[in-house]
């Protein structure tokens, strides 16, 4: 039987950055090379069947907003309605892989693999991480049975749910937390530790339905995120009010979900002025677990970034 494809869409991110010189690893220019031939410098990746690619924007993940996560999304899921396509790879910088990651798995509900892959190196360097990571998520896609939106660094696969950047430059700046990996890549194997990460609920259909309609215009719901720290103060949530147009606010609480006096003041203020209010945590590890009496909902095991898209989510299908 004919093996099937695997799309590569490109966004850009270090993977595609160039340097003035192979030795440098910091002092680089993000989304450079196209995406065309960062898979044409790696010859080994159709070896085991045939790769299209596409360019769907070229930016700093830094910069990475609505317009290209509605774009995104709609090339997914464009490509994952073709029968001859087996999965899909999302190259993408890492500073924001983990909010794409999780805005694609809440708004694609994809019975197919996304698989999104990155690099802590430029395409420069003298030793790229980028080549060996695209193989790797291309390996993945191409597992029998793989299903949901996974990131793949340095060999580690991780839930588009669980994932989070925890280093600055270190080559395995990935972490899943205390819920551990999806699998690892093994010499171009899968050893495949716990499920694939479940589907959305139904929302996902109404949430695309939204997204394009709004596109990269300004109807996008607007949360911010807050963040509780020793002497936190009001002031940035009264200030939000003051300015208008906030629908939701994020707060990166300490600990188990606990906000400093002042803050907390502002935010019950700012849900009397119907404003959404969720609680998150700033802990790399762990969740917020519910408690007789909370004032303000948890996001569900979601950290501050990923529950500001939640939040958005919601927002929209109201």
């Amino acid at each position: 039987m004919k093996p099937q494809t695997i799309v590569i869409l490109g966004t850009g991110g270090t993977i595609a950055g160039r340097a003035a010189r192979p030795s440098e690893a910091l002092a680089y220019v993000a989304a450079q090379v196209g995406i065309d031939q960062l898979v044409a410098d790696i010859p080994s990746i159709t070896d085991n069947g045939p790769v299209e690619t596409e360019q769907v924007s070229q930016i700093d993940s830094k910069d990475m907003g609505f317009a290209i996560w509605a774009e995104l999304a709609n090339r997914v899921n464009h490509h994952l309605a073709r029968a001859e396509v087996q999965g899909i790879v999302i190259t993408h910088g890492t500073d924001t892989l983990e909010e794409t990651a999780y805005f694609v798995h809440a708004v694609c509900n994809p019975d197919k693999p996304v698989v999104l892959t990155c690099a802590m190196r430029p395409a420069t360097a003298l030793f790229p991480d980028g080549p060996q990571n695209v193989l790797d998520a291309v390996a993945v896609a191409r597992h029998s049975g793989a299903r949901g939106v996974v990131a793949v660094c340095a060999g580690v696969v991780h839930s588009a749910l669980d994932v989070q950047k925890t280093h600055t430059y270190q080559l395995d700046a990935f972490s899943s937390g205390d819920a551990g990996p999806t699998a690892y890549v093994e010499a171009g194997s899968l050893r495949l530790l716990r499920n694939w990460p479940s589907a959305q609920e139904e929302r996902a259909i109404a949430a695309m339905k939204t997204i394009a309609k709004l596109g990269a215009g300004p109807g996008w719901p607007r949360v911010e995120i807050v963040m509780s720290h020793a002497g936190a103060s009001g002031a940035l949530v009264d200030a939000l009010l003051v300015q208008g147009g906030v629908q939701g606010l994020v707060v990166a609480a300490t600990g188990n979900g606990t906000i400093h006096h002042a803050l907390e003041a502002a935010l019950l203020k700012a849900r009397d002025a119907g404003v959404r209010v969720v609680r998150s945590t700033r802990c790399l590890q762990g969740r917020v677990l519910a408690t007789p009496g909370d004032i303000f909902p948890d996001s569900g095991g979601l950290g501050p970034v990923k529950a500001r898209v939640a939040l958005m989510l919601s927002l929209m299908v109201l």
